[in-house]
Parts: structure tokens; sequence; C-alpha cells
């Protein structure tokens, strides 16, 4: 929740480091991270199990609490969906007031989705400990680290998963930033179909109405494909014919070559989550108009859905491929050749607008930021405070309208 740049880990990191320990511990570690995997899923379709996810997540990876939250660098306002560890007094406290003196805010807006980082990897750890959010909110709580990934991010806000670091934790490294890395994938694939499936409206109607009410096609199918539901808007897509057919009863793609994947990612579902967590969860389809549609599977083995037969193994949700928004400090950055510092003052000179504001909220020097300052608008050309924030105006509306 501090604020938000590692390329994630493949599994092979969490592998390798089982080649360390005896043989029946390598087991339980390795049925333990399936396990866990297992929960992500799971509170797809069930909501409730998200602060058991965090709990195992924190125990995983290794500290005293988590959470899943969403954060607006521009507007300081922010929201934590889940939470397990933590003081809840000091989370409303740091929405109300200390999510304006975050130093690491800015950082989010430059840390791609499914990156892992940390808030020792984004700001001095000497720096951090003289701020102010630092010494009221973070150390009374005995905080000293997080490792955290990104998980959804537009052009102003970022959602994310972060684990919390305890004095007793010690600063994040290289084996916390890979034992994240490994959930990351799976975590996006939850976030991603639990935004289609829309849980708060499941509690007040049926599931299958609740499916025939959303955009999205839905399919369930078993191993070899055979359809067994679909809902509204999937029966729509498979009368049109397009990227996706209804062939003897088994849903198959239009094009040979994205079938494949399709009737592969299918048969993977019969092995289990172990299998289908190895192949590509996310497979892009494209109409004869070329529109992109992305296919998203969520393996159903061990998990049953009211209504559904029982060989069902997967479900399937069709949408439109969604354009990230283009991000406006990170497109800045490249346009002037910003350092990561020299970007953090610019984007808190868009809020604060005074230097000692600025060096206070971001943990520096009033020097120093008066040297920042002189290299922005060196690297800019304008001469003024003011040109800067309307340069960063002019970036943000061109890419947003």
């Amino acid at each position: 929740m501090w604020g938000f740049s590692h390329s994630s880990e493949p599994i092979g990191f969490y592998i390798s480091a089982f080649g360390k320990m005896p043989e029946c511990s390598m087991i339980t570690e390795t049925a333990r991270l399936l396990n866990l995997i297992g929960l992500i899923y799971d509170a797809v379709l069930e909501p409730g199990l998200w602060n058991t996810v965090l709990e195992k997540t924190a125990e995983f990876v290794g500290g005293m609490g988590a959470s899943i939250f969403r954060q607006d660098a521009i507007r300081k306002v922010g929201n934590a969906y889940y939470t397990w560890g933590m003081d809840r007094d000091y989370e409303q406290l740091y929405f109300k007031k200390y999510i304006h003196h975050n130093p690491l805010l800015p950082a989010m807006m430059t840390v791609g989705v499914g990156q892992v980082s940390s808030n020792s990897e984004q700001l001095v750890p000497t720096e951090f400990f003289e701020t102010r959010f630092y010494k009221e909110w973070a150390k009374p709580q005995g905080l000293i680290d997080n490792v955290f990934c990104i998980l959804e991010r537009s052009a102003t806000s970022a959602a994310g998963l972060v684990v919390f670091r305890h004095e007793r934790d010690g600063m994040a490294d290289a084996e916390a930033f890979g034992l994240l890395a490994v959930l990351v994938p799976h975590l996006r694939r939850a976030v991603l179909i639990g935004n289609i499936v829309e849980h708060k409206s499941a509690e007040a109607q049926g599931f299958s109405d609740l499916l025939d009410s959303i955009t999205a096609g839905v399919f369930v199918v078993d191993a070899r494909g055979n359809l067994i539901y679909s809902n509204k808007a999937g029966k729509n897509i498979l009368l049109d014919g397009d990227y996706l057919r209804a062939a003897a009863g088994k849903l198959s793609a239009r094009r040979s070559e994205t079938d494949q994947l399709l009737q592969d990612a299918f048969r993977a579902t019969g092995d289990g989550d172990a299998a289908i967590s190895n192949k590509s969860i996310a497979i892009p389809l494209m109409a004869a108009d070329g529109t992109r549609r992305v296919a998203n599977l969520l393996p159903l083995t061990r998990r049953r859905i009211a209504g559904i037969d029982e060989t069902a193994t997967a479900a399937v949700f069709v949408h439109k491929a969604a354009l990230e928004l283009p991000n406006p400090p990170e497109v800045i950055a490249d346009a002037y050749q910003l350092t990561k510092t020299e970007l953090r003052v610019l984007l808190a000179l868009m809020e604060l607008g005074g230097g000692p504001q600025i060096a206070e909220a971001l943990g520096i020097g009033t020097g120093t930021v008066k040297t920042h300052l002189r290299n922005l608008f060196q690297k800019t050309g304008v001469k003024h405070q003011a040109d800067l924030v309307k340069l960063v105006a002019g970036f943000s509306q061109s890419m947003v309208g």
C-alpha cells in the first residue's frame, strides 16, 4: 500500500530453491504452493476466501500482513478491498491522512502491470526513514519494508497486492521477490475474471441469471471442449459463428492455430491446476472484422458451480481485448529522459506546488528539490513551475481525451 521494478520471475525460481531442501521438504513446499494457487482461483467464485489467500500469501512470501488495494496517485485516494494481519485503525488513518504523505505514491505510476517491487527498491531506506510517513505511520507499527505487485493499472491509478514486512522479517530480498512473482500470473487472472463475474451482484440473483446479465460470453466445458453451458452473450457469439463456433457440440475457434491453443488448454484443465498453471490461460481471438477478443480460462477442477454438470473442467470468459491507456508519466519520462527521482519531483509538484512540501513528502532536502527542478527546466525547455504543471496536464489530456 506504500508505493509501487522487478520483472516477474518464472516458477523455476521457486523450484530451484527446492533443490537446496531435503526431498520431503521440497514435496511439502510444492504442495503448499499449489494449494495457495488453488485458493486464489477458489476466491474468484467465493470472495470470502480472499482473506485466507492474503494470510497464506503473507506466510509464503514472508511478512506480517497483506492487502489487496487500489490507489489513485493524482487524487491521493484509495481503498483496501481485502486486508489480513494489519491494524484496522492504522489502515483507516493511511487512507484518511497519510496517503498524502506517502513518498512512494508517485512511483506507482511508473511500475508496470505484473511487476514485483518493494519499498526499499524504490527509495533509499535511509532517506525513507527520515520521512514523516515512516516516523508517524510505519514505524509505530514496526513496519520496515514491503514487497508488492501491480495487478491492474489505469492512467492515474493502480491496483495491487502488498505484503508488509515487519522489523523481524527484515528488508525485502530476492527470495521474497521471487516467491511473490510465482503468484503474480494467477493473481492477475483471478482479478480479471473476478471483475467479469461481478460477485456483489451474485448475492442478489441466481448464478445463471447473473451470467446472462453480463456482456462477456461465458462457456463451461469439459476436458474435451464439449459445451456444458453458455450464457446469453455466449449463445449469441456462437450464433454469429465468427471467431468461436460450436461444432458437433464442442467449443472451437475459427482459426486453426487458435483452436489448437484452445483445445490444449481444455485438455490441460482435465489434469488439474498444476498442469494449467504452466500453460497460457489467456487466448487471443480475432474476429473477421479485425476486432480482438480474449478468452480467459478458469480451471474448475475441485470446484463446483451450482446447477453445472460435475464433468465441467473449465469456465471460459470471452470479452473484448481492452487496450491499456498509455501512462502519461512514463511517456513524459521517456520523452525528456527524466530520472526516477526527477519524475517523482515533477509529479509531486502537480499535487503540492512548493519546494518545502515536496521535500517533506519525498523525504529529501529542499536543496535537492531545487537541483531536480533545475534539471527539469533544462530537460523540458520551460522556465517556470507553472509551465511544468501545464506540460504534465497537456500530456494527460492528449492521451486520455
